[in-house]
């Protein structure tokens, strides 16, 4: 059963632009350290890997129903990679908290993650479901 579901689209432009800026410290605010690491190493496409994860922690905030409020905060919110490269959504502090009120009793929570670029623009979805009990996918 779905329990989130949430979308962004974000122009890439705006986030070049945030960096020229406010550099390292809007990085440091809004990304995790394992963000940072991922974007770091792509030197030719740094500002789509950002663009790409501010709009995951955008859409991931929609799917929790809180938006960055209530506790929740920017780096509560992470994008991983699986072993296989799939990306997925990390949750600590206030968002982890919500995720775990909105997931119905007996049940636990999956994060689906998709996230694309075509600049100037970049997109993703999240999808929260409810899944019986038993060992993640």
């Amino acid at each position: 059963m779905i329990i989130g579901l949430g979308s962004d689209l974000i122009d890439i432009r705006r986030i070049a632009r945030t960096l020229e800026r406010f550099g390292d410290r809007f990085i440091e605010r809004v990304f995790t350290e394992v963000e940072r690491a991922k974007a770091d190493r792509r030197k030719m496409t740094r500002v789509e890997t950002y663009a790409k994860r501010y709009a995951a922690k955008e859409a991931c905030v929609k799917a929790l129903g809180t938006g960055f409020s209530n506790g929740v905060f920017w780096r509560d919110v992470g994008v991983v990679n699986d072993r296989f490269g799939k990306p997925t959504l990390a949750l600590t502090g206030g968002a982890l908290l919500r995720l775990q009120a909105i997931t119905p009793p007996g049940t636990r929570a999956e994060i689906a993650l998709t996230m694309t670029d075509e600049p100037p623009l970049a997109s993703a979805l999240v999808i929260i479901s409810a899944l019986p009990p038993g060992p993640s996918q």
